[in-house]
Parts: structure tokens; C-alpha cells; sequence
């Protein structure tokens, strides 16, 4: 599923960007699997979050300026038959719009 993908990657790439072991643009895109323009995007996403990303170019990695970490995380949890009483799927939204949908016209 392309979501958990995607949410390895940013997983990674805060953890290289931790330890400062990212290597060069070139190599981090590589070692993330995608190119190195969507690597810039996505760095400069983070920093547009307000993420104190920099390159240091005599080590050749990129860095947090201060203490900073990601965390993305996605907890699966199997329900109850209590909890799912209480969930209504979007049957609110359903009501409200689609149902108007089909008898406006």
C-alpha cells in the first residue's frame, strides 16, 4: 500500500537525518527509492513545516539545526462490537448529501 510507503520513507529519512548518515542528495534519494527532485520536495515540505533541516557540506549530510524528530505512526486496532456500534461509516454525510443528490433533480 503506497500510504505505509510512504510513511517508511518519512520514517527513514528522519532517522538518517538524526544520526546525520544521509550521504549526498543523490545517494539519500537512492537509498529512499525515489528521485532526487522529489527529494527536494519533500525536504523542502519539511521545512516549510517548520522541520530545522540543513545540509552540511563537508560531511556530506543533512542535519537538524536543533532537536527536532518525525514521528509517523499508524496503530491497527481490531474493535469491539460496543465500539462499532458507536461508528456511523459516514452515514451523516450520506443523509445529508447524496440523498439530496438523487431527489434534486
Amino acid at each position: 500500500m503506497q500510504l505505509f510507503k510512504y510513511i517508511d520513507r518519512i520514517n527513514l529519512l528522519d532517522k538518517l537525518i538524526r544520526q546525520r548518515k544521509t550521504g549526498t542528495q543523490s545517494e539519500l534519494a537512492s537509498r529512499l527509492g525515489i528521485s532526487v527532485s522529489r527529494l527536494a520536495r519533500i525536504i523542502e515540505h519539511l521545512k516549510d513545516l517548520g522541520a530545522p533541516v540543513a545540509f552540511d557540506r563537508s560531511n556530506s549530510t543533512y542535519y537538524y539545526e536543533n532537536e527536532y524528530s518525525i514521528q509517523i505512526k499508524v496503530d491497527i486496532q481490531q474493535l469491539n462490537l460496543n465500539q462499532m456500534k458507536h461508528i456511523s461509516a459516514g452515514d451523516y454525510f450520506v443523509q445529508t448529501n447524496f440523498l439530496n443528490a438523487f431527489f434534486v433533480h
